[in-house]
């Protein structure tokens, strides 16, 4: 689950990380009551949206007074606002973040990934911030600095003091910096986070850090586990599909193709999306309906895949392990009965009982097209898909 900057920085106020005075505001009324309350007549205003590229967009911007600034919300509050990252259909603004400006000295990235290849929480550093780190890693790989650390442990001072050093700061500053970098790596394991991101980290002029901007990333998995955070969850950033596949248990994610996916297992689901780009086809997307496929969430995929308008087949690969043949037929062909299908249907069972599902399928009277293969359920749903006969 993604937060928003303002929320971001409301963990890292708890988490003893400093950052510039700032309030939120989601409604054009609240905008004067914000700026005086940040006190200062130079006001950064900044849209809130779940993509990078603001600034680039138009959507960071320094104004001089309160007029400037609730014509900024007025702008954006609301509207839609397109990024490098968000793409050509943009995100709604759904906040806007007033804060005080910081006069800048050094500017710096920093943040707390999963390190896949060695299974633990890892800090990256770089001198250059304010900047995408991938074009740094690319350019200058010998400019990002890393430190991997113990979750149970968390990042040692030590380690943040070698950062540091690496850095060429100002010695002044090694206890406050290296008290940050310590703060975000027991954030990020207390927060249960996929990532969290400063991005720039500056010291300022008056020899202070700060975290100018925030990213947090809290893994979906965890958020029983953080239930105040999960009441941020905003919805409006969200695909609306998989906003109503998440209430039934299903995970989906939409792709840019026309052959809609429906699968049993995450590992099938990526074999069947493979499968159906290997003969011709693109996948609409990736749907795991998981092990225990009922009738309700089998009509709840179907409903889901057909709000893509670019859907012109579907392709139902389902292997009756847990759950037998016999039953996702049936939760099939109900789900096929209700929805009244307006595209080709292949389905292709395997598994316990699967003569029985595969009879109960052709049997049915509905249009649904049986296969015996997972390579004979692609080559028919691409065909079906291009208008041809299968």
């Amino acid at each position: 689950m993604k937060l928003h900057e303002y929320q971001s920085k409301e963990l890292f106020r708890q988490a003893g990380i400093p950052v510039p005075d700032s309030i939120a505001v989601t409604s054009l009324n609240d905008v004067e009551k914000a700026y005086n309350k940040v006190g200062t007549d130079k006001v950064v205003v900044k849209v809130q949206v779940h993509a990078g590229g603001r600034g680039k967009a138009g959507g960071v911007k320094i104004v001089d007074n309160l007029a400037d600034a609730q014509a900024f919300a007025e702008k954006f509050l609301g509207k839609k606002l397109v990024t490098a990252q968000s793409g050509p259909e943009g995100q709604t603004v759904s906040a806007i973040l007033l804060e005080a400006p910081s006069a800048i000295a050094t500017e710096i990235y920093a943040s707390i990934v999963i390190d896949r290849a060695i299974g633990l929480p890892t800090l990256i550093v770089c001198a250059e911030g304010g900047v995408e780190i991938e074009e740094v890693a690319e350019r200058s790989p010998e400019k990002i600095l890393k430190e991997s650390y113990d979750p149970g442990t968390g990042l040692q001072g030590y380690q943040a003091r070698r950062i540091f050093l690496q850095l060429g700061l100002d010695k002044s500053l090694m206890n406050s910096f290296s008290s940050l970098l310590v703060n975000l790596a027991r954030l990020f394991v207390d927060r249960d986070c996929s990532m969290a991101e400063i991005n720039p980290l500056v010291v300022t002029k008056d020899n202070q850090v700060l975290a100018l901007d925030a990213k947090v990333t809290i893994d979906d998995n965890a958020l029983y586990r953080q239930k105040d955070v999960a009441a941020w969850r905003d919805f409006t950033q969200e695909d609306p599909r998989e906003v109503e596949a998440a209430k039934y248990d299903l995970s989906y994610i939409g792709l840019d193709g026309d052959i809609g996916c429906m699968v049993n297992g995450a590992g099938l689901a990526m074999a069947t999306m493979d499968i159906v780009k290997f003969y011709g086809g693109d996948p609409a997307n990736f749907l795991d309906v998981g092990g225990g496929a009922t009738a309700e969430k089998v009509t709840a995929a179907f409903k889901i895949i057909l709000t893509d308008e670019n859907v012109k087949a579907i392709m139902v690969n389902i292997f009756g392990g847990i759950m037998q043949c016999d039953v996702i037929a049936e939760g099939v062909i109900a789900a096929v009965s209700e929805i009244s299908l307006s595209v080709p249907l292949v389905v292709r069972l395997e598994g316990t009982n699967v003569e029985k599902g595969r009879q109960m399928l052709e049997e049915s009277g509905l249009p649904i097209e049986t296969a015996t293969s997972l390579a004979e359920a692609a080559e028919k749903a691409v065909k079906l898909s291009k208008g041809e006969a299968a």
